[in-house]
């Protein structure tokens, strides 16, 4: 059953408005079509939605399920942030996400730009990028439990802008002990993990988040995975399903198709 869970609207920083998606998810075969917001961050506007927006983005999409009902099953979901201080009550889903760090009571997104992280790492963590991928994922643990998500949202997001280890070796043992102790943490948890296409969509990788030797790891203990395409642009809903297609392995409980 074909789907993406994990699809951005302009409610926040997509680019198309939810029917566009919905027209473009029925070209394209779709079963099911699950939409995922960023919840608010305060002072992070520009690409979360604000309160307001998250209000407009619920009665669109409940008015989108009421017209395409029985054509495909349409899901409104949230992609909460760490960050986010209202808890995610009501949606469908949830998929949690670390998409910053706060060193110091500073704002350091790992998914802004290289520049910014760089910076933010010679700033905070005095050039070492393995301490900063250390505290990211201890706060990768928490996911689980501050958010109350069922997803887990792009795992080693830390590495966006490492193509080719630009910034660090993701062989060195402290950084795979780093990722290790997070994979097993999160797996105890059972929350799924997803094969997440968006870095490749946005040509900052070549591989889906998570890398091939933590995939494994997962499987392996009894990870299940969800495929998505962090879909930020509605050409990019299915972005290299194909060649994921073995990684999808599970829904959320209660999306019943």
């Amino acid at each position: 059953m074909t789907g993406n869970l994990h699809t951005h609207t302009s409610f926040c920083d997509g680019a198309d408005e939810a029917r566009v998606l919905v027209e473009k998810a029925l070209e394209k075969g779709f079963a099911y079509l699950g939409f995922s917001g960023h919840s608010h961050v305060p002072g992070e506007e520009e690409w979360c939605m604000t309160p307001e927006a998250t209000e407009r983005y619920r009665a669109e999409i409940a008015a989108l399920q009421r017209e395409y009902a029985g054509r495909i099953r349409i899901f409104c979901g949230l992609e909460q942030d760490m960050d986010s201080p209202e808890a995610a009550v009501g949606y469908d889903y949830v998929i949690g996400s670390v998409h910053s760090l706060s060193p110091a009571g500073a704002r350091v997104s790992v998914d802004w730009t290289p520049e910014h992280l760089a910076q933010g790492v010679e700033q905070y963590w005095h050039g070492d990028w393995y301490a900063m991928c250390e505290d990211y994922y201890r706060q990768l643990m928490r996911v689980p439990e501050v958010t109350g998500a069922d997803i887990l949202g792009h795992f080693d997001l830390v590495t966006k802008f490492n193509e080719g280890g630009r910034f660090f070796d993701e062989r060195h043992p402290r950084y795979v002990a780093a990722a290790l102790e997070a994979a097993d943490r999160l797996l105890e948890s059972g929350i799924l993990f997803e094969v997440n296409t968006g870095g490749m969509a946005r040509r900052w990788r070549t591989e889906a988040y998570p890398a091939p030797f933590l995939r494994d790891y997962l499987r392996a203990r009894g990870g299940r995975f969800v495929l998505s395409s962090d879909c930020h642009n509605a050409a990019d809903l299915d972005f290299a399903f194909d060649r994921y297609a073995d990684w999808q392995d599970a829904l959320p409980l209660g999306l019943q198709l």
